[in-house]
Parts: C-alpha cells; sequence; structure tokens
C-alpha cells in the first residue's frame, strides 16, 4: 500500500528552524515529483514547495522562498522541508504530496502540525 508520513513538525519559537520529513513506501518515489502543501487555520490548503523526480528543479511560493528549503534523497526515499526563520503565519498543517505527472496521479500524506509561537 501507498503510505506517505511526515514527521518533525512541533512548537518553535518565532525566527527558529526546523526540519520536516516525508518517507514514502508502495511507489516508485524517484519517478514521482514531490511537493509540500501546508494548511492554516481557516484557509485554504496551499503548496509551498515542489522538487522535480531527480531533484534538479524546486520551486517556492513567494511567502517561503529565502526561507525554505525542499530536497530529497531517492535512494531513502524521503524527502525534507528545511524551515528557517519562521513566521507566525507558517503556522500550518504540513502535507507531502506525491504526483506521477503523466497520469495525474497523486498521493497525499496525513499531515504534521508546524505551530510557530512565543
Amino acid at each position: 500500500q501507498v503510505q506517505l508520513v511526515e514527521s518533525g513538525g512541533g512548537l518553535v519559537q518565532p525566527g527558529g528552524s526546523v526540519r520536516l520529513s516525508c518517507a514514502a513506501s508502495g511507489f516508485t518515489f524517484g519517478r514521482f515529483a514531490m511537493s509540500w502543501y501546508r494548511q492554516a487555520p481557516g484557509k485554504e490548503r496551499e503548496l509551498v514547495a515542489r522538487i522535480s523526480a531527480i531533484g534538479s528543479i524546486t520551486n517556492y511560493a513567494d511567502s517561503v522562498k529565502g526561507r525554505y528549503t525542499i530536497s530529497r534523497d531517492n535512494a531513502k526515499n524521503t524527502m525534507y522541508l528545511q524551515m528557517e526563520s519562521l513566521k507566525p503565519e507558517d503556522t500550518a498543517v504540513y502535507y507531502c504530496n506525491a504526483e506521477y505527472r503523466p497520469t495525474s496521479v497523486n498521493y497525499w500524506g496525513q499531515g504534521t502540525q508546524v505551530t510557530v509561537s512565543a
């Protein structure tokens, strides 16, 4: 079965850093583009960062550009999000997404909570 399991979330102070991980199994990880989405209270889910299947291309939302870094290790079937200079508005549930673009197949994790608060 397909599984995407996020980890690394928690409570962090403004200006702090955290690294999220997404462990994947049950599909050919190296053929899928991977993304991080987030959903803040009362808001729609939004794309935060995306990385191509082999990791050569990355894209970021303007709100996180320069502060977040997405990466992946295909040998470990794992994707990461390094988050720095965190702000209260970064508070959200962060979701891992896998997409096989030729057929638009999407898989989702259950999310991990990141709370930025003094």
